[in-house]
């Protein structure tokens, strides 16, 4: 059990869950209720295989950087519990079936948003959060890819509305990353990776933070004047993200860098989840 516990880590489990989260919300909300089920769970299985192998073959990539980082010192393969060519074949054997699912269950264009996910997940961003401060604008492609990914997935188009929802994810997941950044800065210069908060400060990551969720804000605005969903939606939303924008504005001068960081990073998921469980009740609101 211990061994299938490690492959499992290997994949990144916390990353899956909460990219298929975002993947149902997308479906449904594409969907309508009017489900079709075998397209549904090829879908998200297809999806989650693909996500987790990213994952493993990004474990493989930052195995050297995570010996230096505390919060990833234990894995696996920095251990060396799995070998390099196990994790390789491992990861190998998760992306062949995922994208096998998703090209013989699903339709082309969802297989294309889950390449361009997995090639900027493992490469780009690979490559840019070694030497670009920029490098976590280029993940959030990747990250923003299963919302999609399930919105046309129901929908079989990509459309103004799958733009709107990969921006709104976007948004959320620069602020949600940035907020990451500070309350692990330390690691992260340990590991000589230049994020925001190493590279320019904490007080410009700070300021980043609240303009995305600013734009988060704007953007499921423009979600609702774009026709893609009810009055309710929008309400709902605008209370979350003034919230959401509240919070880091009231503590901006008064909570140390990482403790705020921290704060802005856990009220973050509480925002994802609120998010995805709008989108999944929109078409049963006025």
């Amino acid at each position: 059990m211990g061994r299938i516990k490690q492959f499992y880590q290997l994949a990144k489990p916390g990353i899956v869950y909460g990219n298929l989260m975002t993947a149902s919300a997308g479906f449904l909300f594409g969907a309508r209720f009017h489900i079709d089920w075998v397209l549904c769970a090829a879908t998200l299985a297809g999806t989650a295989l693909v996500i987790g192998s990213a994952c493993a073959y990004n474990n493989i990539l930052d195995r050297r950087i995570d010996k230096k980082m505390q919060r990833t010192s234990k894995r696996a393969l920095v251990t060396g519990e799995i070998s390099t060519t196990q994790a390789f074949t491992f990861a190998t054997l998760l992306g062949a079936i995922g994208f096998a699912l998703l090209a013989l269950l699903t339709h082309p264009i969802v297989v294309l948003v889950g390449a361009i996910a997995f090639i900027d997940y493992v490469f780009l961003y690979g490559w840019a959060k070694r030497h670009s401060v920029h490098g976590t604008l280029v993940g959030s492609i990747s990250g923003s890819a299963p919302l999609v990914a399930g919105y046309v997935a129901a929908v079989n188009r990509f459309d103004m509305t799958a733009l709107i929802l990969f921006g709104i994810m976007a948004a959320w997941q620069m602020a949600h990353f940035y907020a990451i950044a500070m309350y692990r800065a330390s690691d992260y210069k340990n590991a000589g990776i230049p994020v925001l908060p190493v590279v320019r400060g904490m007080q410009a990551a700070r300021t980043q933070i609240l303009v995305y969720i600013a734009l988060f804000l704007v953007l499921n605005g423009l979600l609702f004047t774009s026709g893609a969903t009810g009055y309710v939606y929008v309400i709902i939303m605008v209370v979350v993200s003034a919230d959401w924008l509240q919070r880091g504005l009231k503590r901006y001068k008064v909570a140390t860098d990482v403790k705020w960081g921290k704060q802005m990073f856990f009220y973050s998921l509480t925002v994802l989840l609120l998010f995805s469980s709008a989108l999944v009740l929109d078409p049963l609101l006025p």
